[in-house]
């Protein structure tokens, strides 16, 4: 067998390999008597089946399996032998030519073919010691945490009926019924029975609450709202509608006394200990949230510490995924470019540079990970598709068997598990200084949020 570089462009690679018939015989033959003891066919007892019978019945199948493991053989010899790591599959390219090719099936000319590599460039990684980040806390203040349980008690406060004839105020709860129709039409989703709704809240399209204000139970009245140029229902954004609603019940809200029989009733021992779990949940989110600019932090110094050209179709393969997502949800939003201050062109351009930044430090995330012999154990996977399963009370089984059954799912869920093992690694080598912070600058939205990897 001859193989035989014949590109070098880049990080494409091409070579071109031939198979003398000699050796594709040889192949062959091994693989007949191996059949020969497997087969059964009537008239011959097992393993006395002609060679010649058994080329006149499989010789074309057979030949076809000797040629595709002799590709996959060579493909893996290649990768190997000059030390590639793959960006993609290897593209294989056959003789097109039908004469020349069914000579090479019926074993009477040799096989060429060319075989086509993408490969992931070297990666010189810089000295993660010198790498100096900043890391941004925030203390849980006593009044935030009050603030909290008050929240809290707002939502579990309870609601008594109101006099017959008494009207509707705000921070009330009505039971309503409604029809909505756009031009006279009813549509979709706009027809629907019994449903709460607390006036104040904004949980309806604005200004569809505020009119409802001063309704008695009993009363229908026609609400005429405008859906927001936003709205996640393409076909109404932007829409005037008038909704014939019915009043069904008027709730007041009554009092929550923030003691311990509240604290009880949410199951806890004693306000006291209600407050010591608010604020315990409170830590936790803002660590994550010092945690997630740490994080970007350190992405962006090995964003600047590694530049190279990233594998072309990886980063366009990105790119197609990161763009199908921006344009579904401009028209989700019933948005467009120009609403956004850009235009087509310019963005595909910001997104590929996104693409490019994800592929990057994905490559350069793998080679530390790699150098360092950072893993991720199966058990550390299942603890943490049992936790995505907790998530779905009832279906924990169910959750749990589409896991087991699709390899890509557990990919996604073996990945971010990598990533935080890396990042990790880097951390315990660079230099990390902390600083308190207020909690609206520890929350504050940095712009390149959306290019983290």
């Amino acid at each position: 067998m001859d193989v035989t570089q014949t590109t070098a462009d880049g990080l494409k690679r091409e070579f071109r390999v031939v198979v003398p018939a000699a050796d594709l015989e040889t192949r062959l033959s091994d693989r007949r008597s191996r059949l020969k003891d497997q087969v059964r066919i009537n008239g011959f007892r097992p393993g006395k089946v002609p060679v010649a019978h058994l080329r006149k019945l499989y010789g074309r199948a057979v030949m076809a399996e000797a040629i595709e493991e002799l590709v996959r053989e060579t493909n893996a010899k290649i990768v190997t032998d000059n030390g590639f790591k793959l960006a993609m599959d290897p593209q294989v390219k056959m003789p097109e030519d039908k004469t020349e090719l069914e000579g090479v099936v019926e074993g009477k000319a040799d096989l060429s073919y060319t075989v086509s590599l993408e490969v992931v460039p070297a990666i010189e990684l810089a000295d993660f010691k010198g790498i100096t980040l900043e890391r941004l806390v925030a203390e849980v203040a006593d009044d935030e945490v009050r603030e909290a349980t008050k929240r809290l008690a707002d939502q579990n406060r309870p609601f008594a009926p109101k006099a017959e004839d008494a009207a509707a105020e705000t921070g009330d709860r009505l039971v309503v019924s409604f029809v909505g129709r756009i031009d006279g039409e009813a549509f979709e989703g706009g027809t629907a029975e019994d449903v709460p709704l607390q006036l104040g809240s904004g949980t309806f399209i604005p200004g569809f609450e505020d009119q409802l204000v001063g309704a008695k139970a009993g009363e229908t009245r026609t609400v005429t709202v405008t859906f927001p140029e936003t709205y996640m229902a393409a076909n109404l954004a932007g829409k005037t509608a008038a909704f014939e609603v019915t009043v069904k019940s008027v709730e007041a809200p009554g009092e929550v006394a923030l003691d311990d029989d509240f604290a009880k009733k949410l199951g806890l021992e004693s306000l006291a200990k209600l407050e010591e779990a608010i604020r315990e949940r409170m830590k936790a989110d803002y660590a994550a949230q010092s945690r997630q600019k740490l994080k970007r932090q350190l992405l962006d110094r090995l964003d600047a510490l590694h530049k190279f050209d990233p594998p072309p179709t990886l980063v366009e393969e990105e790119f197609k995924s990161v763009w199908e997502t921006v344009v579904s949800d401009l028209k989700a939003q019933n948005r467009s470019f120009a609403d956004e201050g850009t235009d087509e062109e310019k963005a595909k351009e910001e997104y590929r540079g996104i693409a490019d930044r994800r592929v990057r430090l994905g490559l350069v995330l793998a080679e530390i990970g790699e150098k360092n012999a950072i893993k991720v154990t199966d058990e550390e996977v299942s603890r943490a598709i049992v936790e995505r399963a907790r998530q779905y009370p009832g279906r924990e089984q169910e959750v749990w068997d589409f896991y087991r059954k699709t390899p890509a799912a557990v990919a996604s869920v073996r990945a971010p598990l990598f990533e935080e093992k890396v990042v990790d690694y880097i951390l315990e080598l660079a230099t990390v200084t902390e600083r308190t912070v207020p909690k609206d600058e520890l929350f504050k939205d940095d712009e390149t949020a959306a290019d983290a990897a």
